[in-house]
Parts: structure tokens; C-alpha cells; sequence
């Protein structure tokens, strides 16, 4: 027979249970509260202003605003009187149809204590946002600016960054005053972060503006204007290619040697070399007593090799000697390994590690 004490544990546990199971109304994505039809309206119309956005998962503008947005929610996270919220209208058809929501996304205003919204109309950038909600709102909230990774360029070091032969230099002169400088920054800053590992890219700006002289040294007459100053190249060449993200990513991608996609992963393409690609074509299909053989050539190849090219070579030499060592089977042995440890949590300098000796490893694999 149980004891008090056992069944009160008991109860409590259960209690506990409950308490877990029945979750809470709301589920914070990230710091965007996801509203369902159960929990809108104890969240919304209450004692605070919401604003939600009305979104689908496949809508292409409503990725495009997912950051921004993030990063308004970051910034609002600790304002008690104000909620940012979405609103998946995929799986909450009803909900939406209910506020009136034809296309996404849809971003709308709930005073506190109303459900009669008011459309949001502006730009869809964290800082017009936050301005809107601040002013609907009654706050004072400032935005968290992550730090930049756009090099600023100024007269002191303007030399010293751009006319260093071993970087890739993409410079952009602009005027604080500029309306499509504005426009150009958010796009600029996502190229910074996609190449911030590399060390031979370097993406800059400079305030044309308030350092005239280079300016005019380098024939700017409008604004924004970009001069790409390769390692080979430090008199500069016109930037004439298109102003988003993909066109600036292709653009470092051809004229620098690097692989990365626009949210600055490594593509499979990274590491590989082709010229020892055809080594290593070589060495597998030569027979045992002779791949010592052609591993000499291609240690004689790596050695010729600089910069990051003399990296991928190591990993290269590295490869071909494990798999005379462990036999065939060591190249995909080792690409399961190391996509298992990308699976985890990983630094990116770690993933870029990682991805690179994986696609090495895939040419010993075929």
C-alpha cells in the first residue's frame, strides 16, 4: 500500500506532466512569437500593441523579409508593451481570411486592447519597422546593430587595405546623403558576412563624401560607385555588374577563386583543384605497385602551389597518402565521418574545414 508521501509525488509529477504537455499558447520562433487560431486572440488585442506579419513559407518576399524581421523581434524581445508576432497562413488559412489577408506577406497593427488592425505600408527593413513600431507603440526601442563586416576605408588606410597584393579588394564609394547608397547597404553587408572567412577577399566601403581627394582620385563622379582592386590589378576596375546579392556573389566568386554562396557556405566546389584532380584521376586507376609513384608527382605539384591553393594541396597530398595507407575504402569512410560532425554544432571556420576536405575526398571517391 503507498504512503502519503508517494502519492503526493505522485500527484506532483503528474501535475508536472500537465504542466509541460499543455505547452504554452504561443511558441517563440527565434524572438518572433508564432501565433496559431487557439492563441491569437490571447495574445493580440491584449494589454499590449502586436504587430503581425501574415506569411507563407513558400513566398519568396516573405523570406526575404524573415531577417529583417528576426531582427526586429530580437530588438523588441524585452519591451513588455509590445508583441512581434507571425502568423503561418498555410496552416492557418482561417485566421488570415479572418484579417482580411490576400497576399504575404501582410503586416498589420493591433493597438492595445483592439483586434481592428492597421496595414503596415512601409519599407520592409528591421530599422523602418522598428521607427513604426516605436512610434504606434509608444517605445523607445533601439535596434540591435550586429557589428559589421564591411572593412571602412578612410585617407589614413585606404592605401594600406586596397594596395595590399595579397587581397582581392571590392570598394565601395558612397555619400551618407544617398538615396541608393541606402538601398545598396543591406545587400553590401550580406556579401561582407558571406566572405568574412575569407582571408584574401576583402569587402570596404569609404565615405566618397567626407575623403574627396579619393574620389576623385579614382574618377567617382556618382554615387554608389564600385571598383573591384584585385591582387593583380591595384589601379582598379569598374564594378558594372548588377546591385543584388546573387550578382555580387557570382562577381567575387569568378574574379577571386572562392566558392561560397550567398549565405556565405561553401559550395562543392571548394578545395577542388583541377589540375590534381587529374593526378588523382591517375592514381586510382593506377595499379598498387605504381601509385607510389604518381603520389610523388602530385607532392611535387602541392609544392608549387601558394596561398590558398597550397591549403587544398596539403589536404590533397594528405588524401592520396591515407588512401595508399588504409586502402579504397578510406575516402568514403571518412566523408560519412565528417558529414556526421557537420551535423553538429560547429564553428564556420570548423564547417569551411570540414566541407573542404570533404569535396578533396570526393574525387578519391569516384
Amino acid at each position: 500500500m503507498m504512503g502519503r508521501s508517494q502519492i503526493w509525488k505522485g500527484v506532483a509529477a503528474l501535475a508536472l506532466v500537465l504542466l509541460v504537455c499543455s505547452g504554452s499558447p504561443a511558441l517563440a520562433d527565434d524572438d518572433v512569437v508564432a501565433l496559431s487560431g487557439d492563441s491569437f486572440e490571447k495574445e493580440v488585442g491584449q494589454d499590449r500593441g502586436a504587430l503581425v506579419e501574415f506569411f507563407a513559407p513558400w513566398c519568396g518576399h516573405c523570406k526575404k523579409l524573415a531577417p529583417e524581421y528576426e531582427k526586429l523581434g530580437s530588438s523588441f524581445k524585452k519591451a513588455k508593451s509590445v508583441l512581434i508576432a507571425k502568423v503561418d497562413c498555410d496552416e492557418h488559412k482561417s485566421l488570415c481570411t479572418k484579417y482580411g489577408v490576400t497576399g504575404y506577406p501582410t503586416l498589420q497593427w493591433f493597438p492595445k486592447g483592439s483586434l481592428e488592425p492597421k496595414k503596415y505600408e512601409g519599407p520592409r527593413t528591421a530599422e523602418a519597422l522598428g521607427e513604426f513600431v516605436n512610434t504606434e507603440g509608444g517605445t523607445n526601442v533601439k535596434l540591435a546593430t550586429p557589428p559589421s563586416n564591411v572593412v571602412v576605408l578612410t585617407a589614413e588606410n585606404f592605401d594600406q587595405v586596397v594596395l595590399d597584393e595579397t587581397k582581392n579588394v571590392l570598394v565601395e564609394f558612397y555619400a551618407p546623403w544617398c538615396g541608393h547608397c541606402k538601398n545598396l547597404a543591406p545587400t553590401y553587408e550580406k556579401v561582407a558576412n558571406a566572405y568574412k572567412l575569407e582571408e584574401e577577399v576583402v569587402i570596404a566601403n569609404v565615405d566618397a563624401d567626407k575623403f574627396k581627394e579619393l574620389a576623385e582620385k579614382y574618377g567617382v563622379s556618382g554615387y554608389p560607385t564600385l571598383k573591384f582592386f584585385p591582387k593583380s590589378n591595384k589601379a582598379g576596375e569598374d564594378y558594372d555588374g548588377g546591385r543584388d546579392l546573387e550578382a555580387f556573389v557570382s562577381f567575387v566568386n569568378e574574379k577571386c577563386g572562392t566558392s561560397r554562396d550567398s549565405k556565405g557556405q561553401l559550395t562543392s566546389k571548394a578545395g577542388i583543384l583541377a589540375h590534381l584532380d587529374d593526378l588523382v584521376k591517375e592514381f586510382l586507376s593506377a595499379a598498387n605497385d605504381e601509385k607510389k609513384a604518381v603520389l610523388s608527382r602530385i607532392e611535387e605539384e602541392v609544392e608549387k602551389l601558394k596561398g590558398s591553393s597550397a591549403r587544398y594541396g596539403k589536404v590533397y597530398l594528405k588524401a592520396a597518402k591515407s588512401c595508399l595507407e588504409k586502402g579504397a575504402d578510406y575516402a568514403h569512410k571518412e566523408i560519412d565521418r565528417l558529414n556526421r560532425m557537420l551535423e553538429k554544432s560547429v564553428s564556420p571556420a570548423k564547417a569551411d574545414e570540414f566541407i573542404i576536405k570533404k569535396n578533396i575526398l570526393s574525387t578519391f571517391a569516384s
